[in-house]
């Protein structure tokens, strides 16, 4: 247990601190904003591609929903658990060099900079902590051996990270007018909804298929802390939804004006 403990504890900074050395000596007019914005979001698309390999496979190895086991649940929690408590302190330091480019942090590390960055990111960080100290002692310790295959699906949730990440990147590298931005954020809004939304009333309707019960009972007949689980993961994402629905808007409405504004000057010539 602590071996894979240990070696989660040790891959993911370490692969952040491999990864900000080859893309600063690689790409040398980069700034510290870029080198370790980047860096951030390529560990946590690795992170995700993990996580939801890990799932498929769970999801896949589980013929029986509740009793069927699979060493992957316990493993790839072990494994993942430290990534919670880095990338907390990985977006920490991609916010300060932010703050610092655009001469918002003329102090440096410091109280005021934490405080400014746990507001402006406080629900990401509350989820980073209860997935580490409630999702994973329930997973190792609570569960009573049973509902691998719906850890399975939990892992899965991160199907969409890798692209999120892509499109972070995108916008850091000044490519959010191109046409790869756009289709990347077609396959984010697609991939975000059927894997982060859909996928609770998937476990619903997989749980009362082995139990013969209809979809719209099968809440009633969970135990009260799993629905409690279930609720305090799907909120967020629902309003994470929402957000990158607005942004799509919002970027859609841009394109359309700059092609209107190309239009009107063509007939001016």
């Amino acid at each position: 247990m602590f071996t894979i403990l240990a070696c989660g504890a040790v891959f993911f900074p370490g692969l952040f601190i491999t990864l900000k050395t080859v893309l600063r000596s690689t790409f040398t007019r980069w700034s510290d904003v870029d080198v370790v914005c980047v860096s951030e979001r390529l560990v946590s698309g690795i992170h995700a591609s993990l996580a939801t390999a890990a799932g498929l496979v769970i999801i896949a190895s589980c013929k029986d929903v509740m009793t069927d086991r699979h060493w992957l649940v316990d493993g790839f929690v072990l494994f993942g658990a430290p990534y919670m408590a880095y990338d907390i302190f990985a977006m920490y330091l991609s916010h300060y060099h932010i703050q610092k480019a655009k001469g918002k942090d003329s102090v440096g590390h410091s109280l005021h900079t934490v405080k400014k960055y746990v507001r402006k990111e406080w629900l990401l960080i509350l989820h980073h902590l209860v997935l580490l100290l409630i999702f994973v002692p329930a997973v190792l310790f609570f569960r009573g051996g049973v509902g691998d295959f719906f850890c399975g699906c939990i892992f899965s949730l991160e199907f969409s990270t890798p692209f999120i990440s892509l499109g972070k990147i995108l916008i850091q590298l000044d490519l959010q007018d191109s046409v790869f931005h756009v289709i990347n954020g077609v396959i984010v809004l697609l991939s975000f909804f059927v894997c982060r939304i859909l996928i609770f009333p998937y476990m619903y309707w997989m749980y009362g298929r082995k139990y013969d019960i209809p979809l719209h009972k099968a809440a009633f007949n969970v135990p009260l802390q799993c629905n409690i689980a279930c609720l305090t993961l799907l909120a967020p994402q629902i309003y994470w939804f929402s957000l990158l629905c607005r942004k799509a808007y919002r970027l859609y409405l841009r394109q359309k004006r700059g092609k209107v504004e190309v239009t009107d000057k063509s007939k001016s010539k």
